[in-house]
């Protein structure tokens, strides 16, 4: 879901900016325009935790533990700047970012509580030495 939100984002970026861009000031633009591949990060780890989960594989851990500590940095980063600039009082299209930084923290912080909550589950390592204590 995550992944598929960013994805959406940057469609909407490059394709009809209006509907997501709190403002067109070079700063804001050149400042959103440093996230897309620190975003493809994300969405690289998610989709090798989507696969890893169906495989059962053991690094889904990894990537979902990943995936999830990026999010929450690259909001704090998002939401830092967004501060500074007084970007979420600039009208509809502020509320927007607002909504963005408030989904971004709410994704990370979901899918990093499920992480931990089945870490045991995820990693293969873990079975074995509960089944062995």
């Amino acid at each position: 879901m995550l992944a598929i939100i960013i994805v959406l984002y940057w469609v909407l970026w490059y394709s009809h900016r209006s509907l997501v861009a709190s403002e067109n000031s070079k700063l804001y633009v050149n400042f959103e325009q440093a996230f897309p591949l620190a975003d493809g990060f994300i969405v690289a780890c998610l989709v090798l935790a989507a696969i890893s989960l169906q495989r059962r594989a053991p690094t889904a851990l990894l990537f979902l533990l990943v995936g999830t500590g990026a999010g929450f940095y690259l909001c704090a980063m998002d939401v830092l700047f967004d501060l500074e600039h007084g970007i979420w009082g600039k009208g509809a299209n502020g509320v927007v970012e607002l909504c963005i930084n408030v989904l971004t923290l709410l994704a990370a912080s979901v899918l990093s509580r499920w992480t931990w909550s089945h870490r045991r589950e995820l990693d293969p390592r873990g079975e074995r030495s509960d089944a062995a204590g």
